[in-house]
């Protein structure tokens, strides 16, 4: 437990699961200094859900959680800014509120699309948030049918700094969507990936499962080439193109825009270099955690809430311990866990160093994430 007359200021960067899960597992430890947290707003955007947006299933207001409630029972003090910059060896966050010193920082404002392909505006980048979310909703009643394509990119220089797991949920979802709507024989939904096997760190079955699941859906895939870019109506790739009247393509990630006005050490993909501890190299009493952090292990570790989860864990005992004088050693988890979702049932994906599994379809699978949902959010609401 840490000195409560000592008032070391921890700050945390970010309103996102690695954030928000650091702040609770700091109070959890014992932790009575003084927290600031640095986000625009004092909300959580539950991403994850906006999956069932474009079916009606959510709306806005279902998924997001104001965090004013949460922030007085943790006793945080909110600064609505962007950060812009640190300085002082990252004892100085820079924002558009002005400067908030800190003796401990951690990380987690998330990562940066990269938006690079020519006509990237011709698509819709869903996990951007609820607002994508909508537009694709209403495209999807607007089109009285045509060709939908989707699919995902990644950082060629960090091919693991990609989320494509939502894609899968998007593809499957809306699939069933317009079946429910009693439209599907008007459309074509066309699957694209610059890779043979899509979606590989979720493991062989997996991706097997997937693809088999594409075959019987009447889902066209196109895969092995890599997009070069979109145009108003179709999709341009290396093997040639093909129509799409709307396109849905999740891009690569990077670090935030903000690196750029700090000297934190970055990955070859421009993300936070981070060590076994979510330690950032070079820094005293910094971490990192989430999609802005580039971490070692296995080449299939997911940019996804659980693995956020994790490493704020590990980032939360090793600021106590550091606070405290102590040796801060403790590591995370690397798993990889989550249900592709197709609106009426889901399977269940797993992955760890030690075993791997993907499970058949199953409407257990999709209540499991329904529930998730409620039991997740309840204890910021």
């Amino acid at each position: 437990m840490t000195n409560p007359a000592s008032g070391r200021r921890i700050v945390v960067l970010g309103a996102g699961f690695g954030a928000l899960s650091t702040v609770r597992l700091l109070r959890q430890h014992g932790c009575s200094d003084p927290i600031t947290v640095v986000a625009p707003r004092a909300e959580l955007h539950y991403l994850p859900g906006i999956i069932w947006i474009p079916s009606g299933k959510r709306q806005r207001s279902d998924l997001v959680v104001p965090l004013a409630p949460f922030f007085e029972r943790m006793r945080v003090q909110h600064v609505a800014a962007s950060v812009t910059g640190l300085s002082a060896d990252g004892r100085t966050v820079h924002t558009t509120a002005g400067e908030v010193a800190n003796d401990a920082l951690v990380i987690a404002s998330g990562a940066r699309f990269i938006k690079k392909l020519p006509g990237i505006e011709h698509a819709i980048t869903p996990c951007e948030g609820i607002d994508a979310a909508e537009r694709i909703r209403d495209r999807l009643r607007e089109m009285q049918g045509g060709t939908i394509a989707i699919g995902f990119g990644t950082n060629p220089k960090e091919p693991g700094a990609v989320r494509g797991g939502p894609m899968f949920e998007f593809l499957f979802g809306i699939e069933r969507q317009l079946r429910r709507e009693g439209r599907r024989e008007r459309f074509k939904l066309v699957f694209f990936n610059g890779s043979t096997t899509p979606g590989a760190r979720l493991g062989p079955k997996a991706v097997a499962r997937l693809l088999e699941r594409m075959a019987q859906r009447g889902i066209e895939t196109r895969l092995g080439h890599k997009p070069l870019r979109f145009e108003a109506g179709q999709v341009v790739t290396e093997g040639g193109e093909f129509a799409a009247d709307l396109i849905l393509f999740m891009t690569g990630l990077t670090g935030p825009a903000w690196l750029e006005q700090s000297t934190l050490p970055r990955s070859p993909g421009g993300l936070i270099s981070a060590d076994a501890h979510c330690a950032v190299p070079g820094f005293e009493r910094t971490w990192v955690v989430g999609d802005s952090g580039s971490f070692p292990g296995p080449d299939w570790m997911p940019k996804q809430a659980h693995m956020a989860d994790l490493q704020a864990a590990a980032a939360a005992r090793n600021l106590l311990a550091e606070l405290r004088g102590e040796p801060a050693r403790h590591g995370f988890k690397v798993e990889l866990m989550c249900i592709i979702d197709a609106l009426d049932e889901g399977t269940l994906v797993y992955r760890s160093e030690r075993r791997q599994f993907a499970l058949p379809p199953m409407r257990l699978a999709h209540w499991a994430k329904h529930r998730f949902e409620r039991r997740y959010l309840a204890q910021y609401r």
